[in-house]
C-alpha cells in the first residue's frame, strides 16, 4: 500500500485502511471534509499566505503540490509517537505507532507555502490524508523561517480519540516501533525515514534518534537487518524535482 497523491485521490488507499481497520471505523465524510476545509481557510490569519507545517512523514512524502519549502521551528508543540498504528505502518495484530504534536516545547520541521488559488484543492488532499480518522486536530500556529514568522497549519494529536496513546514509556515506544507492521510496512522504518531526513536538513532530535538507538538495539538485531538499503536523498531530490515540474 502506497501513500500518494493518486492513491488519495481515487479512493485507493482509503479502500485499503478501511479494509484493514473493520467496517465499524468512524470515517469523515466528503462534505464534513470540505466543511472543514472551508472553516479552517476562513480562519487564515494571513489572506495569502497558507503555509503547512510537516513534523514527519510530510518531510519526506509530502504528496501535496507546493510552492515554496523552507525548514522551520513552530513553539507551543513537540513531536511525540503518541497515536495507535492498526493500519499503514501497524495492523490489529502488530500494532505501531505514529507522530503527532503534543503541547508543549517546540518543534523543528519543514514548512510548505501553498498556492493561494490552490490551496482549497491542496488542503482536501491533505484533510484526506490526516483527517481520515479524525485522530489529528488541526491548529493554526506560526512557523519561524529563516525569512520570518509565517502562519501555518499543522496537525497536534486529538485527545478524545481512540487512537491516543499518552504516556508511554520510552522502552515501550520502541518496543512497538521495532515490532508494529502493516500493508504500508514497518513501522521502524517510519521512524528511520524521519531521523534521517531531519538530519538531512541539519536538524537533530534527540528524542528520536533515542528512540532509533533503542530500536536497533531491540532483540539484539542490527539497523542493516531492519532496514533495506537505499538511496533515500536521491529519493528525495527526484520527489523535490518532481513537485517543482508539477508547480
Amino acid at each position: 500500500m502506497k501513500l500518494t497523491r493518486e492513491s488519495l485521490l481515487d479512493g485507493t488507499f482509503h479502500a485499503a485502511v478501511r479494509s484493514s481497520l473493520g467496517p465499524g471505523v468512524r470515517v469523515v465524510t466528503h462534505a464534513e471534509r470540505a466543511a472543514q476545509v472551508e472553516a479552517f481557510l476562513a480562519r487564515a490569519p494571513r489572506r495569502g499566505r497558507i503555509w503547512v507545517f510537516g513534523f514527519g512523514s510530510l518531510i519526506w512524502n509530502p504528496a501535496f503540490r507546493f510552492v515554496e519549502r523552507r525548514t522551520a521551528r513552530i513553539h507551543g508543540f513537540h513531536r511525540r509517537f503518541c497515536l495507535w498504528a492498526r493500519a499503514g505502518r501497524g495492523s490489529p495484530e502488530r500494532p505501531g505507532l505514529m507522530l503527532s504534536l503534543e503541547p508543549g516545547g517546540s518543534c523543528a520541521g519543514v514548512a510548505y507555502r501553498l498556492a493561494w488559488r490552490a490551496a482549497p484543492i491542496e488542503l482536501d488532499l491533505i484533510w484526506r490524508r490526516e483527517m481520515f480518522t479524525m485522530a489529528y486536530r488541526p491548529v493554526w500556529t506560526t512557523a519561524y523561517t529563516s525569512k520570518g514568522p509565517e502562519p501555518a497549519l499543522a496537525f497536534s494529536a486529538n485527545r478524545q480519540h481512540e487512537r491516543y496513546a499518552p504516556g508511554l514509556a520510552e522502552a515501550e515506544v520502541a518496543r512497538l516501533l521495532a515490532t508494529g507492521s502493516g500493508p504500508m510496512g514497518r513501522c521502524c522504518d517510519y521512524l528511520f525515514d524521519t531521523v534521517e531526513h531531519l538530519r538531512q536538513l541539519g536538524i537533530r532530535d534527540r528524542r528520536l534518534e533515542s528512540l532509533e538507538a533503542r530500536v536497533m538495539a531491540h532483540g539484539a538485531l542490527r539497523r542493516a537487518a531492519l532496514r533495506p538499503a537505499r538511496p533515500p536523498a536521491r529519493a528525495a531530490r527526484a520527489s523535490s524535482r518532481g513537485h517543482r515540474r508539477s508547480r
